[in-house]
């Protein structure tokens, strides 16, 4: 008995140490996103003070006006800086080009692993920013908004999505996620009001509507 109760002991003492302990386990990483996206509440703000205006096409737009890509880091130019800051594991070569990593695009959420499926977007499309204000800038302005890595204006996204949305304001285009609607409402109206760019009344509305998704 005696026996059988020492045993009982060694048994379950050698359970205990078995057991193994938890391992912490990481939370998901957040999807890279531009930096300088305005809260909704900030955005929504932002909205009403923008100029309610009709846009301005003469049909004088062409998109050398706003050159880009300008040499933002190192050897890195526009583009290849935004694919290093928002994709996963980014490695690039001595001319910056990425030789491996992944992006996920946060307009549909499908995930590249190959550059050239990747386009980098201007939030406020080009042509959107001529006909709302940018054709009164100098050319050094136009270039520095086509190539502004500080405000939430340029994003790596999927080629294809990029080019549907073409030069197309929110009340003409929206992303494929329904869920990415505040997030784009945010960036767009952070840009416009950064860059005091004058919105029309149905782009007004449309992201008036994207926004109340927040």
């Amino acid at each position: 008995m005696k026996f059988s109760h020492a045993l009982g002991g060694l048994l379950s003492a050698t359970v205990v140490l078995a057991a193994p302990a938890p391992v912490p386990v990481a939370e998901p990483m957040p999807m890279p996103t531009p930096p300088g996206i305005p809260s909704a509440s900030s955005a929504k703000s932002q909205l009403a003070a923008l100029t309610v205006a009709a846009s301005s096409d003469t049909g004088t737009y062409d998109r050398d006006l706003f050159p880009t890509w300008d040499t933002i880091s190192g050897t890195c130019n526009t583009r290849e800086y935004v694919l290093k800051r928002d994709g996963t594991s980014v490695t690039v070569d001595s001319a910056c080009y990425p030789t491996g990593g992944s992006w996920t695009s946060p307009y549909d959420g499908a995930k590249w692993t190959s550059p050239s499926d990747v386009d980098i977007d201007h939030m406020v499309p080009l042509k959107n920013a001529w006909i709302s204000g940018a054709s009164k800038w100098t050319t050094a302005k136009r270039e520095q908004f086509a190539n502004d890595v500080t405000r939430p204006q340029l994003w790596a996204v999927t080629d294809n999505v990029n080019s549907s949305k073409g030069d197309k304001s929110p009340d003409a285009w929206k992303p494929p996620l329904t869920s990415f609607y505040c997030t784009y409402a945010r960036a767009y109206v952070g840009v416009k009001s950064y860059w005091a760019l004058s919105i029309t009344s149905a782009e007004k509305s449309a992201l008036s509507d994207m926004l109340a998704t927040c």
